[in-house]
C-alpha cells in the first residue's frame, strides 16, 4: 500500500504546501495531493489555494512524488475543462498524475452556490462524472471516484476507476475492495504516529492500494507512521534519512 498526504494549502500563499511536497518526497511518501475548495467545508471567507496551478507547480519542483486532486468536483466547471486541466497536470508532471474526480455533495453545494456557478441535480453530476472518466482513461490518466451513495460508487465500478473512500472504516474497504481497486483518505489521528501506524496495518489488510492523510503539521508524523507499519517507503534521500523519527530516537 502507497501513503500520501494532502496538502495544507488551506492558506494564502502556496510556499508551505511547496514545502511540505519537497519534504513528502525525501522523506520516501508516495503522492501529496490537494483540496478542490472555494474556501474551507464550512468557513467562508477563509483562504483556499486552487489545486491545479499548486499542483503544476508542485510538479515542476520535485521528480518522483505522484500528485493528485482529491477530489475534483465536476460541477465546478464544465467537464471539458476540468478534463483539460487533468489532462494537462498529468502532461506536466510526466505522468506523476491522479485525476480523482468526483459529483461533490451538500456540504460542497454551498461555495459553488456561492460563486454563481449552479448545483445540477445529483443524476446530472453523475453523467458528467462517467463523461470525464471516460476521456480520462482514453488519455491515459489514472482516475479515483470520491465514493458517496451506491449510485456514484456505481459509476466508478462501470468505468473501472479505483473508488477513493473517505474515512471508511476497514471493514467497508475490504467489502468495496472485493468489487474493484479501492483508495482511502481520511483525517490523520489525533492520537499521533501510533494510531495511524495501526490504521494503516488494517487498511492495507482490508485490500486498500493507497491511504492519503489530512495534513498532521508535518511530513515527518506521516512517514513515521508508514515506518512504524512496516510500510514500504520510497528511497530517500541522505538528508531525510537523518532527520528520520525513528532513526533519531534509536540515537
Amino acid at each position: 500500500m502507497k501513503v500520501g498526504v494532502l496538502l495544507p494549502s488551506f492558506s494564502a500563499g502556496a510556499q508551505a504546501s511547496l514545502a511540505a511536497a519537497r519534504d513528502a518526497e525525501a522523506a520516501g511518501l508516495h503522492g501529496v495531493f490537494a483540496f478542490t475548495h472555494l474556501w474551507p467545508l464550512a468557513k467562508p471567507g477563509r483562504p483556499a489555494i486552487w489545486p491545479f496551478p499548486l499542483l503544476g507547480a508542485v510538479a515542476a519542483s520535485t521528480s518522483r512524488i505522484w500528485l493528485g486532486t482529491l477530489v475534483a468536483r465536476v460541477a465546478v466547471s464544465p467537464p471539458a475543462v476540468l478534463l483539460g486541466e487533468l489532462v494537462t497536470l498529468d502532461v506536466v508532471s510526466g505522468g506523476r498524475f491522479i485525476a480523482g474526480v468526483g459529483t461533490g455533495d451538500a456540504k460542497s453545494a454551498a461555495e459553488q452556490l456561492a460563486y454563481g456557478l449552479g448545483y445540477p441535480p445529483a443524476e446530472e453530476r453523475r453523467r458528467q462524472l462517467g463523461e470525464v472518466l471516460d476521456a480520462l482513461a482514453g488519455a491515459g490518466t489514472p482516475a479515483w471516484v470520491g465514493g458517496g451513495s451506491a449510485a456514484t460508487n456505481a459509476v466508478a465500478r462501470a468505468h473501472a476507476a479505483t473508488l477513493n473512500l473517505w474515512s471508511a472504516v476497514a471493514a467497508d474497504v475490504a467489502r468495496e475492495a472485493e468489487r474493484g481497486p479501492v483508495s482511502w483518505g481520511g483525517r490523520f489521528p489525533v492520537d499521533g504516529p501510533e494510531a495511524a501506524a495501526e490504521l494503516l496495518d488494517s487498511l492495507a489488510t482490508a485490500g486498500s492500494s493507497w491511504a492519503v492523510f489530512t495534513w498532521p503539521g508535518s511530513v515527518a508524523a506521516v512517514a513515521e507512521a508508514a515506518e512504524l507499519a512496516g510500510l514500504e517507503l520510497a528511497p530517500r534521500s541522505a538528508a531525510a534519512q537523518e532527520l528520520s523519527p525513528r532513526a533519531a530516537r534509536a540515537s
